[in-house]
């Protein structure tokens, strides 16, 4: 392939059309890069700039002058090494584990907080995450960013969101959903295995989530202000989750 072709054909992959079509997306940067190749993800290619240091498997390594990299990439600046990285093959819900936390994301649009709970969910020891079908695309760059990695250790399945909460439930999970107006989190005993579903940034999740009945929690609040983003309320229900595991 040309260095012409390479250059567009790695543009392309920042639109969600074309991810689909060519199965692939972008990971950015040298610490991403690291994370992906210590992962089992399949890696088709780096970019990388003239110049620039790096210890990359020399059979994925192709150079290209600084400039037609800084145009390939989707960061403001700095974009010296661009990988094309294979999406993997969707794989069927597992029975849950005895003590498993799940996040279920339903409706989330922005793809900067779906990195971000993607990067709660790792760091809480959550190792999947379901997504309804009209949350935002796991491999949207920012999205990919915001991770830090965490996208390539987390499962994220796309489903039947209700459909599935309710066969999970059914195999004994206890569904928990966030909101604003629900009972104190801290003062509940969180059963395990246990589903914590997250809505919609701007309304909350789907009439059919809702209709689902789940135990409605909320994060305690002390102060005033109106609202926490939901990445935040994740941190402290995850927090949660977390404690009580370790001393109840």
């Amino acid at each position: 392939m040309s260095t012409r072709l390479e250059w567009r054909a790695v543009r392309a992959l920042h639109q969600k059309k074309f991810r689909q079509e060519q199965g692939s997306f972008l990971v950015q940067g040298p610490k991403l890069i690291a994370e992906l190749l210590a992962s089992s993800w399949r890696v088709r290619a780096i970019h990388v700039a003239e110049g620039a240091a790096h210890d990359f498997p020399r059979e994925l390594v192709q150079v290209h002058p600084p400039h037609e990299l800084e145009r390939m990439g989707t960061l403001e600046s700095g974009n010296t090494m661009i990988a094309v990285a294979a999406m993997p093959a969707p794989m069927p819900i597992a029975p849950l584990q005895e003590d498993e936390l799940v996040l279920a994301l339903d409706g989330i649009a922005d793809p900067g907080n779906m990195g971000t709970l993607l990067r709660i969910a790792d760091w809480f020891g959550a190792r999947r995450v379901l997504c309804s079908t009209d949350s935002v695309e796991e491999f949207n760059p920012k999205c990919v960013q915001a991770s830090m990695g965490s996208l390539f250790r987390v499962a994220v399945q796309r489903c039947d969101l209700p459909r599935e909460l309710d066969r999970l439930r059914a195999e004994g999970a206890a569904l928990y959903l966030a909101s604003m107006e629900g009972d104190d989190a801290f003062t509940l005993r969180l059963q395990r295995p246990a589903i914590l579903i997250l809505g919609s940034e701007s309304h909350g999740p789907s009439p059919a989530v809702r209709g689902i009945g789940a135990r409605i929690i909320a994060v305690p609040r002390a102060g005033a202000a109106e609202s926490l983003n939901v990445a935040m309320a994740a941190s402290a229900l995850c927090m949660e989750f977390l404690r009580q595991a370790r001393t109840l």
